[in-house]
């Protein structure tokens, strides 16, 4: 392979200056000339507008694993311009694990009587089950969590075993789904934009593979 000697480096819209900084003496440190710090729906965009030869303005929906940032942006022609960003620091793929952690604790002690909420063995383990379980249930109906020996008492080993079906996963998730909603709202309204003008939505980030974030992208703007 050829050695990498300069880079341009993506960073989360909301990065504010020092920590563009941070980002920029990281690369300097790993022994890179740092040419320029950018957006990363500014990078998403620049992909998808890069063989586009008429204007279109396009919305970047990013939901990675801990933040969600939204862009409008003007792009043709390999020229593009951010009309706006919004987002939410808060949000990502690992609130929807957690909210899948949550139940299946609250199921377990119902069940029970124990509460693994301080067995950090557990939780590591239930936490990792969540995210296979979030994946799954992009595909399927629904999932098996299936967790032999989660925990053991005097009577012997416990087993957590548990159908999670989309629906149910929807429900536990619907406060985050409705979150969402707000930082596009936000963005359309900074760039003086309605929804119909829109041209093409980019869905970027694991958790855009959610079908009730895409249902809400649907029901935005109508795409």
């Amino acid at each position: 392979g050829e050695q990498v000697k300069q880079a341009v480096i993506t960073v989360p819209a909301y990065f504010n200056d020092s920590q563009r900084q941070a980002t920029k003496d990281s690369g300097k440190i790993a022994g890179l000339e740092v040419l320029r710090i950018i957006n990363e729906p500014t990078a998403a965009s620049l992909a998808y507008g890069l063989d586009k030869k008429n204007n279109e303005t396009i919305l970047v929906f990013d939901l990675g694993g801990g933040t969600f940032d939204v862009s409008v942006l003007e792009v043709g022609d390999g020229v593009f311009e951010v009309l706006s960003t919004a987002g939410d620091t808060h949000l990502g793929g690992d609130d929807f694990d957690d909210k899948i952690v949550k139940w299946l604790l609250n199921e377990f002690k119902n069940e029970s009587g124990i509460d693994l909420k301080t067995d950090r063995q557990a939780l590591q383990r239930l936490t990792e089950a969540s995210e296979k379980a979030k994946v799954e249930l992009s595909n399927l109906t629904q999932t098996e969590i299936n967790l032999p020996f989660i925990t053991a008492t005097s009577t012997g080993p416990k087993h957590l075993e548990r159908v999670l079906t989309r629906g149910k996963f929807e429900e536990l998730c619907s406060s985050l789904i409705d979150r969402a909603r707000t930082p596009v709202d936000s963005a359309l309204k900074d760039a003086k934009l309605d929804s119909s003008k829109i041209d093409e939505v980019v869905l970027v980030g694991g958790s855009t593979r959610i079908p009730a974030v895409k249902e809400l992208v649907k029901k935005i703007l109508g795409k």
